[in-house]
């Protein structure tokens, strides 16, 4: 099994993914929180963020630049967005992903993607309805409906023989016709698994929505972040169907490790679809960016933000793949499916756990006790989960691992 010590020297990089944050004391939940009752870290050892979804890299430097120079100027009043931040993310779409013909009226900008949901839903939905997503889930989509009182149905993900997870249409559609369903949440690439849906795949989804008369909210922020030779097919784009049943929501906060200045923003072609969410959202008077934050979405959007973000998925992949062959190595009992996107790792211990007779709650607490800050998976509704992130310098993947083999899988 190959290892990359220095990914900077192998991968020849512009840019710098092998500095070790102090992130300490810095507005950071990664290292400052530990996500897990009654969980501590013993003496001698350092911390590992290895949990909530952000990354331990310094953002793009264009970001900072675009930042720095509005900063420059000393007012920050009342103002709307500009033409170049509409342009920025009409161009970003079409380099990144294809997308042709998207014009300034189908963007609307979103305190965050949760929002979003939160709006499409109780636009289209009344309290008590149900809400089809897959599982497994990521947490924030559950908390978010049950904080507006609407009714979760999940249809289970499975994996074929290749360990790749895979939809069940039939499940789909058996379970949106029971359930009097007209709404779905569609996550893609996926969180936690990672898979990155293939076009055919997404037709075959949306075909089953569009039988059954259902509306689709398609989480895209981690649409950037597809690994090795893996691409993003945005929803919207596999049919004139899928284009107008659809409210897409992006980002550039997973992206460019933005998530602390906040702001997303929608796709949505359709305008009844689109007023009808703008209204939802409109009705607290908070759902407006912060004037830096637009800033930084241009300068992530330039074209040294996708040099930048080309380098990253390169760090990612590497990363993924020397856990991925870690853990087959020497984790027995630990089961998971290669990532194709994201930077997060969904681990299966329920055969480690039988076998050594130990609870979940033990291993969890076992991997932090030695700095490795992961994260429980069973929220995500699996019931012997750990996720991990994995958007770290390489040589702290190294590090966690080591740790997790000599004191945790042993």
């Amino acid at each position: 099994m190959q290892t990359y010590h220095n990914v900077t020297e192998v991968l020849k990089m512009k840019y710098d993914f092998t500095t070790i944050m102090d992130r300490a004391g810095k507005d950071s939940i990664a290292v400052d929180v530990i996500p897990f009752p009654d969980a501590g870290i013993q003496e001698g050892f350092s911390r590992l963020p290895m949990w909530v979804a952000d990354m331990n890299f310094a953002t793009a430097p264009s970001v900072l630049q675009h930042m720095r120079e509005r900063i420059e100027h000393p007012a920050f009043g009342y103002y709307n967005p500009s033409e170049e931040y509409y342009d920025s993310i009409i161009g970003w779409q079409e380099r990144r992903n294809g997308v042709t013909g998207l014009t300034r009226e189908a963007i609307g900008y979103e305190n965050g993607v949760l929002g979003c949901v939160s709006s499409a839903v109780q636009a289209f939905t009344a309290p008590g309805e149900a809400v089809l997503l897959h599982s497994p889930t990521y947490v924030g989509f559950t908390g978010t409906l049950e904080n507006i009182g609407r009714k979760i149905v999940l249809s289970d993900l499975n994996q074929d023989s290749d360990g790749i997870w895979r939809m069940d249409y039939a499940d789909m559609e058996r379970k949106i016709k029971e359930n009097g369903i007209h709404m779905a949440i569609f996550c893609t690439p996926h969180n936690p698994t990672g898979r990155v849906w293939e076009k055919e795949e997404i037709e075959a989804a949306m075909e089953v929505y569009r039988k059954t008369d259902c509306l689709v909210i398609s989480d895209e922020i981690w649409s950037d972040l597809t690994l090795e030779e893996h691409r993003h097919i945005p929803t919207q784009s596999v049919s004139e169907d899928a284009k107008n049943r659809t409210v897409a929501v992006y980002a550039p906060t997973k992206t460019f490790n933005l998530a602390g200045l906040i702001g997303s923003y929608h796709i949505i072609y359709n305008a009844y679809l689109r007023e009808r969410v703008q209204r939802q959202s409109s009705l607290s008077h908070y759902n407006t960016m912060n004037v830096l934050s637009m800033h930084a979405l241009v300068g992530a959007y330039s074209q040294e933000g996708g040099e930048w973000v080309d380098e990253l998925r390169m760090v990612l992949t590497q990363n993924v793949q020397y856990a991925y062959g870690f853990i087959q190595e020497h984790f027995e009992g630990v089961e998971l499916a290669m990532p194709q996107g994201t930077y997060m790792l969904y681990l299966d211990c329920e055969k480690w756990c039988k076998k050594k007779q130990i609870t979940m709650d033990d291993l969890i607490r076992s991997g932090i006790s030695v700095g490795v800050i992961w994260q429980d998976g069973r929220p995500f509704h699996r019931p012997w989960a750990i996720r991990m992130n994995l958007a770290l310098p390489h040589s702290l993947v190294i590090e966690a691992f080591d740790r997790l083999k000599k004191h945790v899988f042993c």
